[in-house]
């Protein structure tokens, strides 16, 4: 574990085994313990890289720092990985994880080897975005006034993971995520839900792409990951579990992504 300059800021990683590296991107809260135990299971085979986002867990949040983009955070990935030396990597993001790993696909072709996209957050291929975002910013605005950002972020994790995953997380990591909830609902909410590549771009990395539902996940990011599949024109795999796959049934996902990782960081693959 170490803490690394990358793009300007400083973040927390951690490196676990050995061979391909394997890059794992968390969505909302942004603290790499959500993976750890995605990444002790990978870890025989692969170098799983794990962060916390910037202004996320034990990332201290850069002064003068209010806005992001998954542009910013494709290029902090990318620094990332150069400051450890371990790319190009396999990349695994989730939920809005899921696009900042599909813009680091997109704008560093050269760091990625291939991306799995579990329910990533792409607005504009919903069903009803303005649906959606309406429910969130009613869930938000009754979590603030009723705990303020701490309160907000628990309702929102409850909401696409259950409560059984929240009681049973790590009381370290839940506590760094209550602490770095102004991060998710004051900086990062509203700056990435509607990114969406243009075709041309989306045509030069499908080759280099797997897509991922749950069996149990969230209906809007399904919906996002279909439509996706169809442009992509490649099947959608499902993993057991609920939105937080890598919590409730790390085993199984890890099992789903073990082929996709293999084909895309195998020597012939370069």
């Amino acid at each position: 574990m170490s803490t690394v300059t990358a793009n300007g800021t400083e973040l927390y990683c951690e490196v676990r085994g050995s061979g391909p590296t394997l890059l794992c991107i968390m969505g909302a809260s942004g603290d790499g313990a959500h993976f750890n135990r995605l990444a002790a299971l990978l870890a025989d085979e692969f170098t799983v890289v794990t962060y916390d986002r910037r202004g996320n867990g034990r990332s201290p949040r850069p002064t003068g720092w209010v806005r992001t983009c998954p542009e910013e955070q494709a290029d902090d990935a990318r620094s990332l990985l150069d400051a450890l030396g371990l790319a190009p990597a396999a990349v695994f993001g989730t939920s809005s994880g899921g696009t900042f790993a599909l813009s680091l696909s997109v704008r560093h072709p050269d760091a990625v080897r291939g991306a799995i996209l579990h329910e990533p957050v792409l607005t504009r291929l919903y069903d009803d975005p303005e649906a959606v975002a309406e429910a969130g910013r009613a869930l938000m605005r009754a979590g603030i006034e009723a705990g303020g950002p701490r309160e907000a972020l628990k309702r929102f994790f409850v909401l696409v993971g259950g409560e059984a995953n929240w009681a049973t997380l790590d009381t370290d990591l839940r506590e760094r995520m209550l602490q770095s909830a102004d991060t998710f609902l004051r900086v990062e909410l509203g700056t990435f839900e509607s990114y969406l590549p243009t075709n041309d771009e989306l045509a030069a990395v499908a080759a280099r792409m797997q897509l991922l539902v749950s069996e149990h996940g969230r209906a809007p990011q399904q919906e996002a990951c279909r439509r996706l599949a169809e442009r992509f024109e490649m099947p959608l795999l499902q993993t057991p579990g609920t939105h937080l796959a890598h919590l409730d049934h790390p085993l199984e996902l890890a099992q789903t992504m073990r082929p996709f990782l293999r084909q895309v960081t195998e020597p012939s693959a370069e």
